[in-house]
């Protein structure tokens, strides 16, 4: 294993109240260890407007500073401009990792969606990303996956490559064992954060908990 596993937290994929998000990724980032901040604003619906996500950046990014957390945008390069993010997360069917790096500059992290493909992920890493992700490891409610990716290619990627990997998809404290043991630079998480019963700092806490015991 190339480092310690850190935690990668998505936002919920609709924010209703800026003022609650605000206080909850508060709560959350005084719960224990995050490296980075997704936002991810996109129900199965719609995706939300850019003045909803550039608001949303506005109200979120100087928290995610003050902590010292990398804050990325989902999809959208442009916006992640305008907000002063420091990166992007693309997928497969959203800008690509080298349009992505030509709007944003060197500095900037760029994160590419693999789903459990070795080749989409060595493609990836060649067009230049920071980090690939992989999954969906377990059953998820917060994004319908297409694809279903095992602990092994966690453990094969951490093995072959030094690029580093997130694993998506379902991951709780409770099941996030394997991966971590596998190899995983950063477990993804969203909903096991925001809808924890004791509350986002809990939930925080409990995923530090369970990698520092994997």
């Amino acid at each position: 294993m190339r480092h310690d596993c850190r935690l990668y937290l998505i936002s919920p994929p609709q924010i209703d109240d800026l003022d609650v998000i605000r206080d909850d990724f508060a709560r959350a980032l005084g719960g224990g260890d995050i490296a980075c901040f997704q936002l991810r604003l996109k129900t199965a619906e719609k995706p939300a407007s850019d003045t909803e996500i550039l608001r949303a950046a506005e109200t979120l990014i100087p928290l995610a500073r003050e902590h010292d957390v990398a804050f990325l945008i989902n999809d959208r390069p442009d916006l992640a401009v305008k907000c002063g993010a420091d990166g992007v997360h693309v997928g497969q069917s959203d800008a690509s990792c080298k349009k992505a790096r030509t709007v944003l500059g060197d500095d900037a992290t760029i994160g590419v969606t693999c789903h459990n493909s070795k080749h989409l992920a060595l493609q990836a890493g060649e067009a230049g990303a920071d980090y690939v992700a992989f999954g969906a490891f377990f059953p998820t409610a917060t994004k319908a996956a297409s694809t279903k990716a095992e602990p092994s290619l966690v453990e094969w990627w951490s093995f072959a490559t030094t690029l580093p990997c997130v694993a998506i998809g379902g991951i709780t404290p409770e099941n996030c064992g394997p991966l971590v043991r596998a190899g995983a630079d950063f477990l993804a998480a969203s909903a096991a954060v925001w809808n924890h019963a004791d509350g986002p700092a809990a939930a925080v806490k409990s995923f530090n908990a369970a990698i520092k015991a994997a």
